[in-house]
This record gives structure tokens, sequence and C-alpha cells, in this order.
């Protein structure tokens, strides 16, 4: 082989590499967002449920007449 083909040779072996490496990390980087995801989805829910009993709370212990009450320091 000359050397031309050589350097092509190893220019695509090269550019195979970094097309494996580049694969591998697209697959990392959507399973990290997909994950992301799922976690975003349960937060989601578990703000909803809160809210949901934030109202309850309230009316339970009385939050609107503390928040009338003058803070200690007057």
């Amino acid at each position: 082989m000359s050397d031309t083909e050589n350097r092509t040779e190893q220019r695509l072996s090269d550019l195979e590499i970094k097309a494996s490496y580049t694969e591998d990390l697209l697959d990392q980087l959507n399973l990290t967002i997909y994950r992301q995801q799922q976690m975003i989805d349960d937060l989601r829910g578990a703000l909803a449920d809160l809210r949901k009993q934030l109202p309850e709370a309230g009316a339970a212990t009385g939050a609107q007449a503390l928040l009338n009450e003058r803070p200690p320091h007057y």
C-alpha cells in the first residue's frame, strides 16, 4: 500500500472509532434524559399531592388566624 492509502485507512479507522464513542455517548445521554424526565414526573406528582393537602391543612389548623396574628416583637 502507498503512503496515501495508509493515511486514508488510518483516518477511516479513526473516524470509525470516533463514531463508536459518539454513539455510546448518545446512548448514555438519552438514558440520562429519560431518568431525569422520570424524576420530573415523580416530583410533579408529589407537588400536586402537596398542593391538595395544603388547603386541607390550612383549614384544620387555622392558618388564616395565624396570618392575622401580630408577631411577638410588637
